[in-house]
Formats: C-alpha cells, sequence, structure tokens
C-alpha cells in the first residue's frame, strides 16, 4: 500500500491509500481510502507507517529537563560587561569578583537578602553564566568584605570616567531603616522611611550633573546632614584629585557653618539656596523688594549680609498658590486641634486643668502642624483663649513662592537661570534615592551586623543604581521614560514649576511608544525578558540520553531590547 497525490483542477488534490499488482503485464490499482479530509501531519504519519517506520511518542526520543529564565540575565550581565563594570570591580576574574557581580546583578533582577540571593539564583541562569552554583551566605559575606576594601578604588574609576575639573557635583543624604540590634551605625534619627521606634543608618550619595552615582558614604543613624559635606570635598580633593568642582546641596546640607567651613578650600565653588527666615529679614531689611517681581521671576541681588555670594531670586506662582494652600489646611488641622483643648478645658469643672497641664496639651497640638506662629494663645488655670495672628500670617503670605538662589565661587558665565537649574538639578540625586529606596533595588531594610558589610551593601546598591541609569537611558524609548528630557531641561523656564513635554504627555495618554508598541516600567521589561529561556534537553539514542542545551529563539520584543541595549544575542 502506499499513498497517491492525484491533482485536480482549481481544488485542493485527492489524497488516496492505494494497493497496485500486476495482472497480464499492467499495473492495476485498488483504492483502499481516502485521506482528503486529514491534515498533513497526519498524512505523512500514516506515509512513514505504509514505509515500516516505526512510531514512538516524541516524549520518549526528546524530552525537556529543565527550563530557567534566561533573558533577564543575559540582558543585565552583558549591559554590565558592556559598561566594563567587572572591570570596574576586578581587573582579573576571581571568585570574589564573580560573586560581586551576582550581587550587583541580583539587587537589579530581584531584591532580597543575601540568603535570599543564594537560593533565588538558582532559579534563573545566574548561578550558571557565573559559575557560583556552589557559593553560599558566607562566600557572599567573604566578597562583601573584599568589596570594602576595593571600594574607593572604584569610586576613582567612576570619578575619573564622569568628573574633571571645575564640573557640578551633586550631594544628597538619606537614610534607611535598621532590622537587628547589632550593628553600630544603627542609631535613633530623622527616620525618612517613617518605620517609628526602627533605629536608622545614615548614608550620602555623590552623583555628576546627569544624576549618575559617583560615590556612596555611609554615617551613624544620628549624624546630622550638614557634618558629612566637609567629608565630600575631601573625598574629591584627596581621593579624586579634583582642585576646582562647584558643590551642590541644599539648605539644609550646605549652611552658613558649612560655608565657612568650604572657605578653606580655594576652588572649592558651591550652590545651595537661603533658608526661609533669612530670606524674611531680607525682605523685612528691604535689600529684597517685592516689586523686582512685577514683571520677571528671577532677579539678581546682593547683601551685606552674605557678603562675596551670588543672590538670585525667584517667584513662582505656582509655588505661591500651593504654600498658601497647604498653610490654610495646616491652620484648619491646628484650629480644631486648639478647639478639642478648649472644650476639654471648658469640661473641666470639678478638677480644672492647671496652666501647666494646658501647655503640654498645647505644646501637642503645635507640634503636629508647627503653626505655632500663627497663633496668639491665653493660658491660665482653668481657662485656654486662642485666636489666630493674622499678623503673622500675612507676613509669611507676602514671601509665598520666593525663593533665593546662593552661591560662591562659581564661574562668573554662569548666567543666573542656569544657577537656578543646577540648584533645581538636585532633584537627580532625589531621584537616586526613590530608585535605590523603592521598587528597583531596595537598599533597606538594612540587616548587615558589621560596619563594613553595611557600607558595601549600600556600595553594591548604588553599583546597581549605576547599571539601572544607564540601561534606562538606553531603553528610554520602549519605557515610560521621557527620552527628550535632557534636550528640554537646559532650556526650559529656570522658575517655573516644569511641566511635562510633549513626548511624556503623549506617552502618559497613549500607553504605546512611537511604533505603536506597549510600554513598559523597567521591571515589567525584566519580566517581559524571562519569556527567554534556557532549556535543558535531553535526545535519546540507542539506550542512552543525550544532553542538549536550546535557548528560546528570541521574540522580535526581545531583539529590540537587545538591539537597544548594544548587546548581541547569544544562540
Amino acid at each position: 500500500m502506499y499513498i497517491e497525490r492525484i491533482p485536480n483542477r482549481n481544488s485542493r488534490p485527492t489524497i488516496l491509500i492505494r494497493e497496485s499488482h500486476r495482472v497480464g503485464g499492467k499495473v492495476r490499482k485498488k483504492t483502499v481510502g481516502n485521506l482528503t479530509g486529514l491534515p498533513e501531519d497526519q498524512i505523512e504519519m500514516i506515509r512513514q507507517v505504509l514505509k515500516g517506520v516505526p512510531l514512538v511518542p516524541a516524549e520518549s526520543l526528546f524530552q525537556v529537563k529543565e527550563s530557567l529564565p534566561h533573558g533577564h540575565v543575559e540582558l543585565v550581565l552583558g549591559y554590565m560587561k558592556k559598561l566594563q563594570i567587572d572591570r570596574l570591580v576586578g581587573w582579573d576574574r576571581s571568585r570574589e569578583r564573580d560573586l560581586v557581580m551576582a550581587m550587583i546583578a541580583q539587587r537589579i533582577l530581584y531584591s532580597g537578602s543575601k540568603l535570599e540571593d543564594t537560593r533565588l539564583w538558582h532559579a534563573c541562569t545566574l548561578a550558571e553564566e557565573l559559575d557560583i552554583a556552589d557559593a553560599d551566605v558566607n562566600d557572599l559575606y567573604a566578597a562583601m568584605d573584599w568589596l570594602f576594601k576595593r571600594r574607593h578604588r572604584i569610586e576613582k574609576k567612576l570619578a575619573g570616567r564622569h568628573l574633571s575639573e571645575g564640573d557640578s557635583v551633586f550631594y544628597d543624604i538619606s537614610s534607611s531603616y535598621y532590622e537587628g540590634k547589632k550593628c553600630p551605625l544603627a542609631r535613633y534619627g530623622y527616620n525618612r522611611d517613617g518605620k517609628k521606634g526602627k533605629e536608622i543608618i545614615v548614608y550620602g550619595m555623590m552623583t555628576d550633573a546627569a544624576g549618575r552615582p559617583i560615590a556612596a558614604q555611609v554615617y551613624p543613624g544620628n549624624t546630622q546632614d550638614s557634618t558629612t559635606v566637609i567629608d565630600q570635598v575631601e573625598t574629591l580633593r584627596n581621593r579624586f584629585a579634583l582642585q576646582k568642582v562647584i558643590l551642590v546641596g541644599d539648605r539644609g546640607m550646605i549652611t552658613q557653618t558649612r560655608i565657612e567651613d568650604l572657605k578653606a578650600y580655594p576652588g572649592i565653588g558651591w550652590i545651595s539656596a537661603l533658608k526661609s527666615e533669612d530670606v524674611r529679614k531680607l525682605v523685612n531689611s528691604g535689600q529684597l523688594q517685592l516689586s523686582l517681581f512685577n514683571n520677571k521671576d528671577l532677579a539678581e541681588i546682593s547683601s551685606p549680609d552674605f557678603p562675596g555670594e551670588r543672590l538670585v531670586a525667584c517667584y513662582n506662582p505656582a509655588l505661591s498658590e500651593e504654600r498658601s494652600k497647604t498653610r490654610e489646611a495646616l491652620l484648619a488641622k491646628t484650629e480644631e486641634a486648639l478647639g478639642k483643648i478648649e472644650n476639654e478645658v471648658r469640661r473641666r469643672t470639678k478638677k480644672p486643668l492647671s496652666a501647666d497641664e494646658i501647655g503640654v496639651k498645647l505644646g501637642r497640638g503645635f507640634s503636629k502642624w508647627k503653626m505655632r506662629k500663627h497663633f496668639k494663645t491665653v493660658v491660665e488655670d482653668g481657662a485656654f483663649q486662642w485666636e489666630r495672628d493674622e499678623t503673622s500670617i500675612q507676613k509669611e503670605a507676602a514671601m509665598d513662592g520666593i525663593y533665593i538662589v546662593r552661591a560662591g565661587k562659581t564661574p562668573s558665565e554662569l548666567a543666573s537661570p542656569d544657577l537656578v537649574r543646577q540648584y533645581k538639578n538636585l532633584g537627580r540625586v532625589e531621584e537616586v534615592f526613590r530608585t535605590m529606596k523603592g521598587i528597583d533595588i531596595m537598599v533597606r531594610p538594612i540587616r548587615h551586623r558589621l560596619e563594613n558589610r553595611v557600607r558595601s551593601h549600600v556600595f553594591i546598591c548604588m553599583l546597581a543604581y549605576y547599571v539601572v541609569w544607564h540601561m534606562k537611558k538606553d531603553l528610554a524609548s520602549i519605557l515610560f521614560h521621557d527620552e527628550t528630557i535632557d534636550e528640554v531641561r537646559p532650556v526650559r523656564d529656570a522658575v517655573k514649576k516644569a511641566t511635562p513635554t510633549v513626548n511624556a504627555r503623549k506617552k502618559k495618554r497613549t500607553k504605546k511608544d512611537a511604533e505603536g508598541n506597549v510600554l513598559h516600567s523597567f521591571n515589567t521589561l525584566l519580566e517581559a525578558m524571562k519569556t527567554r529561556c534556557r532549556n535543558k534537553c535531553c535526545v535519546k539514542k540507542d539506550g542512552e540520553e543525550i544532553p542538549i542545551t536550546q535557548h528560546t529563539q528570541p521574540s522580535p520584543f526581545h531583539q529590540r531590547v537587545f538591539n537597544l541595549c548594544g548587546i548581541g544575542v547569544g544562540v
């Protein structure tokens, strides 16, 4: 028997099972069955059976033993190699370097404890790629100790890549809560995470003008922000060998005391802002005339109270309105608290509240909303009266939306608007903290007991952010990031509140890129890359299993991501 395909005009061919035999020298055919209605794969299977080929289930010859997500690992490690993070950490390959590379990659792929790292990188191809499958948590701790000794050398290399004489350097500080009781760096202080009763660890971050992290330093949790400034100056001058730079920090960082200290460092310029009480003094003394802002929102002024400094006064109507609304809301909250105290005093007739008891309650009410200066109060035994201080409120309202950027030893050619833009660029350092403390890298909570390992942990997070910063730049066109922002920043209004660009608004509205593809966040992009897998298979031949490895073919999306990042796709 055999299968015969008979052509038909204008229709699919007829496919028959036939037998043939000779009768008197002629071939006679007999139709056994009609296969025309069957799919091609079934017809081919019948053809092989008729030829005598034995058929067996496919899984008995070819099996997929294990399938591990690989695309996200391939992307991150490939990009780290592109940035030469391996050479940055250590010139020669070593076990310690591989473990550090794995910890940096793991902060990007999934943020957890070091114990979780040793578990989770077996759920993808990270351990295989770096040949660290046998590593345990003690190996990671040893690698962190190794990294701690090299961190200053690495920071110097980063500074050499991205900083030069005359550049602006941005610095800010943050903190994260600590889980445990053993680390000497953990102290009670200003907890920016809002975790009550938790000790914290403070860390500062230095970036270049574009927002790339250059150096990180860790301090005890009770360290005041401004006391860390001189450490950064020493780092710039001694470790990075930069004699002329402009240090940009907020008004709580570069205080008057720190400015006096900076005078001992020729060549170190600085940009900061005046505190509100200093602005009020300038207005009250007549050195800052509010009429300056009748026709413009920015003016450079001078004051004998700040000799040798450039002062750029700015007025932002949107900020003025925002502060007015905030103040009114806080006043209302404070009045509500004062009203409760007043009612309690009135009710207590049998055992009236003393003036001291009322004062304690009043202190609690004022401390929550910080509006004491805007109220007049009368406190006596068994009596309490209060009212708004309208004069105080009007004086503060007159300065709503006004702020003054101050600078010393900056290039004279730096125009006033550019000076303001430099100060507002501090937001890029805040973006570092948002990313490191948010869902991308998760520096917190900190669990390590030893000081050196806490410092290494923060440093690993900084290096992870360095990689993420560059990746987001290259992938901006398919992320919810605005790829045109770097062109807009130098030319947009220095004082007014920044507004989204046309490109950013379009992305937010359509949720699609310029080619109509769905946009991703950085984390959903990594999730999508996981669908490219490394499949460990085996083929059975002559009773033996022959192992083979196959990778999922990259989809058009995978290929586009690799192309944008400038990474070749493996087989």
